[in-house]
């Protein structure tokens, strides 16, 4: 060492790296990823002052007030050089320069590299954001401001002393605040006001005279169909005011009560539709099939549709059009709405919706289920989307608020199916398609549709054969087309198979036509008619051919996927896949998206009455079924097993022979799982009367995560009765027990408790009587958690470990592990509260070492609640984080939420009611395992949350919705409570 003092080595400039600041919380310096010492907090102050001078320069006098104010140390001077010194040799060259008696920062250095700032950073991106807006685009100025506000580290300048910095500290706060309640503002008009409350309750409590803030709380509560909390935020507002500065709530505030009170339409949607962060712009979707290219006559019905649809896009104020065609299947009234639709699609410049109804048929789609998929093409997130079909109807008119959409509802059941799926709006019309009138749909366009004339019918033939085909047959030609009856659909497969085989002559197809062996013995109105058209197709299919569409066809589920239909037809799947395209060039199969196949309901209809009439030998019918079983259970089975590593219920199951799908990675399980739900669940209620029973039981048990998920509940629910029902009828004790332990889940998470326990003890009993372990220690459970709810926690005890015991009986330690989490609820509710946290603790340790993924999240609610009860707040806040992360990825929403819930009461003992209050609001948005009790009970806890924050009027509406929720589902000791809660002497 020569003695001179160096800049340790691994601060030494490094020209190639850009240098980095911050402000927008602790004062920092970065060259690259390295952090730079910034040293004393005085030094910090003085390196703040001169990067908020944004380049100019400040005299040694000036940072001298901004370090010490009017209290300067003696040496202030001098420590003020040394502090520049000090950074100057951290910094890059000519990046702190001196200059006129003072010092300056320069964001770009000798070298030319350019320095950033994350303020002005900040400042560029809230600039870009006031750009957008201005443009009318909402989404990109939103993502903007978030972009922006991520900057935010904690508080601004933290820990940086001297009056200047407090000053710039306000000074930028209130910037955030304003920044923040302008993307609140977009949020708004965008169409989030669910997602909008949580956080609007935390910053109205953390600013509560921030009267912009209430107002948009107010706001988002009217919208989100919570009007009594809306004006009850205003009374807590009004009176705030008043007793902390003794003033009344500006004009704007006023008004929106007034506004609020007369429910003025102008409040009820926003002004935008709905669109995900991360569009430019509101999705536009195109659904439309594809129309034909040999569209033949209609030209009258073309007409009257297109000029129908041209006024209702082009008239400002006018009611949303409605055109319904009626008419026989066959007869062309898809094709010819698809039709007229693609000539209208300029008419509707924000998009086309389409959707198959399904009516023809015994399970004709519910609206709340097209709702939903509407909603998800129009951009809207799945945890956006409400249970009900009044929500889901309402956030879709909402969505189409402002938009010129057209709607396609083809195949419709009757007016009752269509009516929620009207868009509502001016500017918007909906073609809709049907075997029946419908003369009680209101303001509707009504067409009846007919069979072509001879003349069009013939002109069909001759686009899709060839006009040198025909010409030199034509009398044969009219042969062909009059035994179609004239129905478009059967002229189109007719002509197809023709034009598929050159060697045919027109006269051959006339012959073929002739022998009404190959036809209905006559030709009559309604289906059969259109049953003559399907035997025109399927006579003419190759073998291989025949047999796919004929036990396809017994499938009940909406649609099936190419693995299942392999099942079916037991052939590899590149196989299974020619034959089923070769299907859907003949017309008699469609397909509904890529890797999957769906019949019309008559064509489905059809093929089961081949296969009635055709399947040889008889037994094939039965066994492409219990092919499917097998195949839908063996792939359930694995991704129960996916999700739970070690729980040995699978091991437990009716053996298959036919194998399923296997996943190597558990989002890709949870998939399958769900996109399967309404074929799987199909598949179940088909098996109920059959041989099949115990293993289409078995799949309801396996796929037990679909009634948890919330997204498939009512679904699982039907099935569930369904086979409690078959298995009774049966006499199977073991079936019957665990199809009622199936049904136990359902009505525990809806929160059904009574009904509940009534099915836990049946389970109970079945398999005691069928010495089914495994469903005994699982009926066991399920009693005890009855129990539990009931508030009955000793009773509960005892049948929680006699789970734990049968479980380690049969071996079964993840099982066992979930008995251990309500055991340790039960110890709670008997106040051995110590007892419980070690319980928990136990079991979570066992999940640990099992390795379990979805029923760790179990463990760590479990432990969560015991120490939220021991005071332990800040590690029951651990345990439900953790908790949270997993729900999440799994998917289970309604755990999700409650898991909120928790954490909100771990807030609430802890006096932070500004958190609790958000994190209930977030468990309302979400829903809870428990149904319309627990949604009662989150609401208390609101309640009680708002009123530590002061908003005793918003408080005590959440408490009269609980109130109501309590006396129509049950609870008389909780709605007991919530009655003191709203007498005067406790809310005082």
């Amino acid at each position: 060492m020569d003695g001179v003092p160096r800049v340790p080595e691994q601060w030494r400039p490094d020209d190639s790296a850009a240098l980095r600041f911050s402000v927008l919380g602790p004062v920092r310096a970065w060259r690259g990823a390295d952090s730079l010492p910034t040293g004393s907090p005085q030094q910090r102050a003085l390196l703040a002052a001169l990067l908020l001078r944004e380049g100019r320069t400040a005299t040694a006098g000036e940072l001298i007030d901004a370090l010490w104010g009017e209290d300067p140390p003696s040496q202030a001077l001098a420590a003020v050089r040394t502090y520049a010194s000090r950074l100057r040799k951290i910094l890059s060259p000519g990046v702190l320069v001196s200059e006129s008696g003072g010092y300056a920062v320069r964001l770009t250095d000798e070298s030319g590299v350019g320095a950033s700032l994350d303020l002005a950073l900040a400042q560029e991106l809230a600039a870009d954001a006031e750009k957008a807006k201005a443009t009318g685009d909402l989404c990109h100025a939103r993502a903007l401001l978030n972009k922006a506000l991520s900057l935010w580290d904690g508080e601004v300048l933290a820990s940086v002393p001297g009056p200047y910095a407090e000053t710039q500290r306000a000074r930028l706060e209130e910037w955030r605040l304003q920044l923040v309640e302008s993307r609140l503002d977009m949020d708004l008009e965008q169409g989030c006001h669910a997602e909008a409350i949580s956080e609007l309750t935390a910053l109205t409590a953390a600013h509560p005279l921030r009267e912009r803030l209430r107002e948009l709380l107010m706001l988002a509560l009217y919208r989100s169909g919570r009007q009594a909390e809306a004006l009850a935020a205003y009374a807590d507002t009004r009176r705030l005011l008043a007793d902390e500065l003794g003033v009344d709530p500006r004009p704007g505030l006023q008004e929106l009560q007034q506004r609020i009170l007369q429910a003025d339409p102008g409040l009820a949607e926003p002004s935008a539709p709905l669109a995900p962060e991360t569009a430019a712009a509101p999705v536009r979707p195109a659904q439309l099939p594809a129309t034909v290219s040999d569209f033949t006559g209609r030209t009258s019905f073309v007409t009257e549709l297109s000029e129908v649809l041209a006024a209702a896009s082009a008239s400002e104020g006018q009611v949303m059009a409605v055109s319904a065609l009626a008419g026989i299947g066959g007869v062309g009234k898809t094709t010819l709405a698809v039709h007229v639709a693609h000539r209208a699609r300029s008419a509707f410049p924000d998009g086309q919706l389409y959707v198959d109804l399904q009516g023809a048929g015994s399970r004709a789609v519910a609206p709340e289920t097209v709702l939903g998929a509407f909603l998800r093409a129009l951009g809207t997130a799945d945890s956006a989307i409400p249970d009900s079909l009044e929500e889901r109807a309402a956030l879709y008119r909402s969505t189409l608020d402002g938009r010129r959409i057209l709607v396609l509802l083809d195949n419709a059941r009757d007016a009752a199916q269509v009516r929620p799926l009207l868009p509502g709006m001016e500017g918007c019309a909906a073609l809709v398609t049907s075997r029946v009138r419908m003369v009680d749909l209101a303001g509707a366009h009504l067409v009846d549709l007919d069979v072509m004339s001879p003349e069009e019918a013939l002109q069909l033939f001759t686009k899709i054969v060839g006009e040198e085909r025909v010409a030199s047959e034509r009398e044969s030609a009219l042969d062909v087309v009059a035994a179609c009856g004239f129905l478009p659909l059967a002229i189109r497969i007719a002509a197809s198979r023709l034009a598929a085989r050159r060697t045919w002559t027109v006269s051959v197809l006339a012959a073929k036509l002739a022998d009404e062996r190959r036809r209905l013995d006559e030709l009559q109105a309604g289906d059969l008619a259109v049953k003559a058209t399907f035997e025109l197709g399927y006579g003419q299919l190759e073998p291989a051919q025949a047999r796919a569409f004929r036990l396809l066809g017994l499938a009940d589920g909406p649609d099936i996927s190419l693995a299942a239909a392999a099942a079916m037809l037991d052939l590899p799947v590149e196989e299974t896949e020619d034959l089923l395209e070769s299907l859907v060039d003949t017309s008699l199969l469609e397909s509904a998206a890529p890797g999957r196949y769906r019949y019309h309901d008559l064509v489905r209809l059809y093929a089961r009455a081949c296969a009635e009439r055709d399947e040889q030998p008889p037994g094939e019918r039965a066994a492409a079924m219990s092919r499917m079983l097998d195949f839908y259970l063996s792939t359930a089975a694995g991704v129960y097993a996916i999700e739970r590593p070690g729980d040995r219920l699978v091991d437990h199951l009716e053996p298959t022979e036919y194998p399923g799908l296997r996943f190597t990675e558990g989002s890709t399980a949870l998939d399958w799982l769900y996109n399967e739900a309404s074929p799987l669940l199909a598949c179940v209620r088909q098996s109920a009367d059959t041989d099949r029973l115990r293993r289409a039981v078995d799949l309801l048990w396996a796929a037990k995560d679909l009634t948890e998920s919330g997204a498939n509940s009512h679904q699982y629910e039907t099935t569930a009765r369904a086979m409690c029902d078959a298995t009774r009828i049966a006499g199977d004790a073991r079936a019957e027990g665990r199809a009622r332990t199936t049904f136990t889940n359902v009505l525990l998470v809806s929160g059904r408790i009574q009904q509940a326990a009534e099915q836990a003890q049946l389970a109970m009993d079945l398999a005691a009587s069928a010495e089914d372990a495994i469903a005994m220690s699982w009926a066991a459970n399920d009693r005890g958690l009855t129990l539990m709810h009931q508030e009955q926690y000793a009773d509960g005890k005892p049948f929680f470990e006699r789970a734990i015991e049968g479980y380690d009986t049969i071996g079964n330690r993840p099982l066992e592990a979930l008995s251990l989490c309500n055991l340790s609820r039960a110890h709670l509710g008997m106040g051995n509260i110590a007892m419980a946290v070690e319980i928990a603790q136990r079991a979570l340790s066992a999940y640990l070492e099992i390795g379990q993924t979805l029923r760790l999240a179990n463990g760590h609610f479990t432990l969560g609640i015991a120490l939220t009860r021991a005071g332990r707040h800040t590690e029951a806040l651990s345990q439900f984080s953790d908790a949270l992360s997993v729900f999440g990825s799994h998917r289970q929403r309604l755990w999700e939420g409650t898991t909120n819930f928790r954490i909100a009461e771990v807030h609430l003992a802890a006096r932070r009611p500004a958190q609790a209050a958000q994190h209930a609001e977030q468990a309302l948005a979400l829903g809870c395992i428990g149904g319309d009790r627990m949604q009662g009970t989150v609401l208390t806890l609101l309640g009680r949350a708002l009123t530590m924050l002061g908003q005793v009027d918003r408080a005590r509406a959440c408490w009269r919705e609980a109130l109501n929720l309590y006396e129509q589902h049950g609870g008389a000791a909780q709605a007991e409570e919530v009655r003191a809660l709203l007498t005067p002497a406790t809310a005082a």
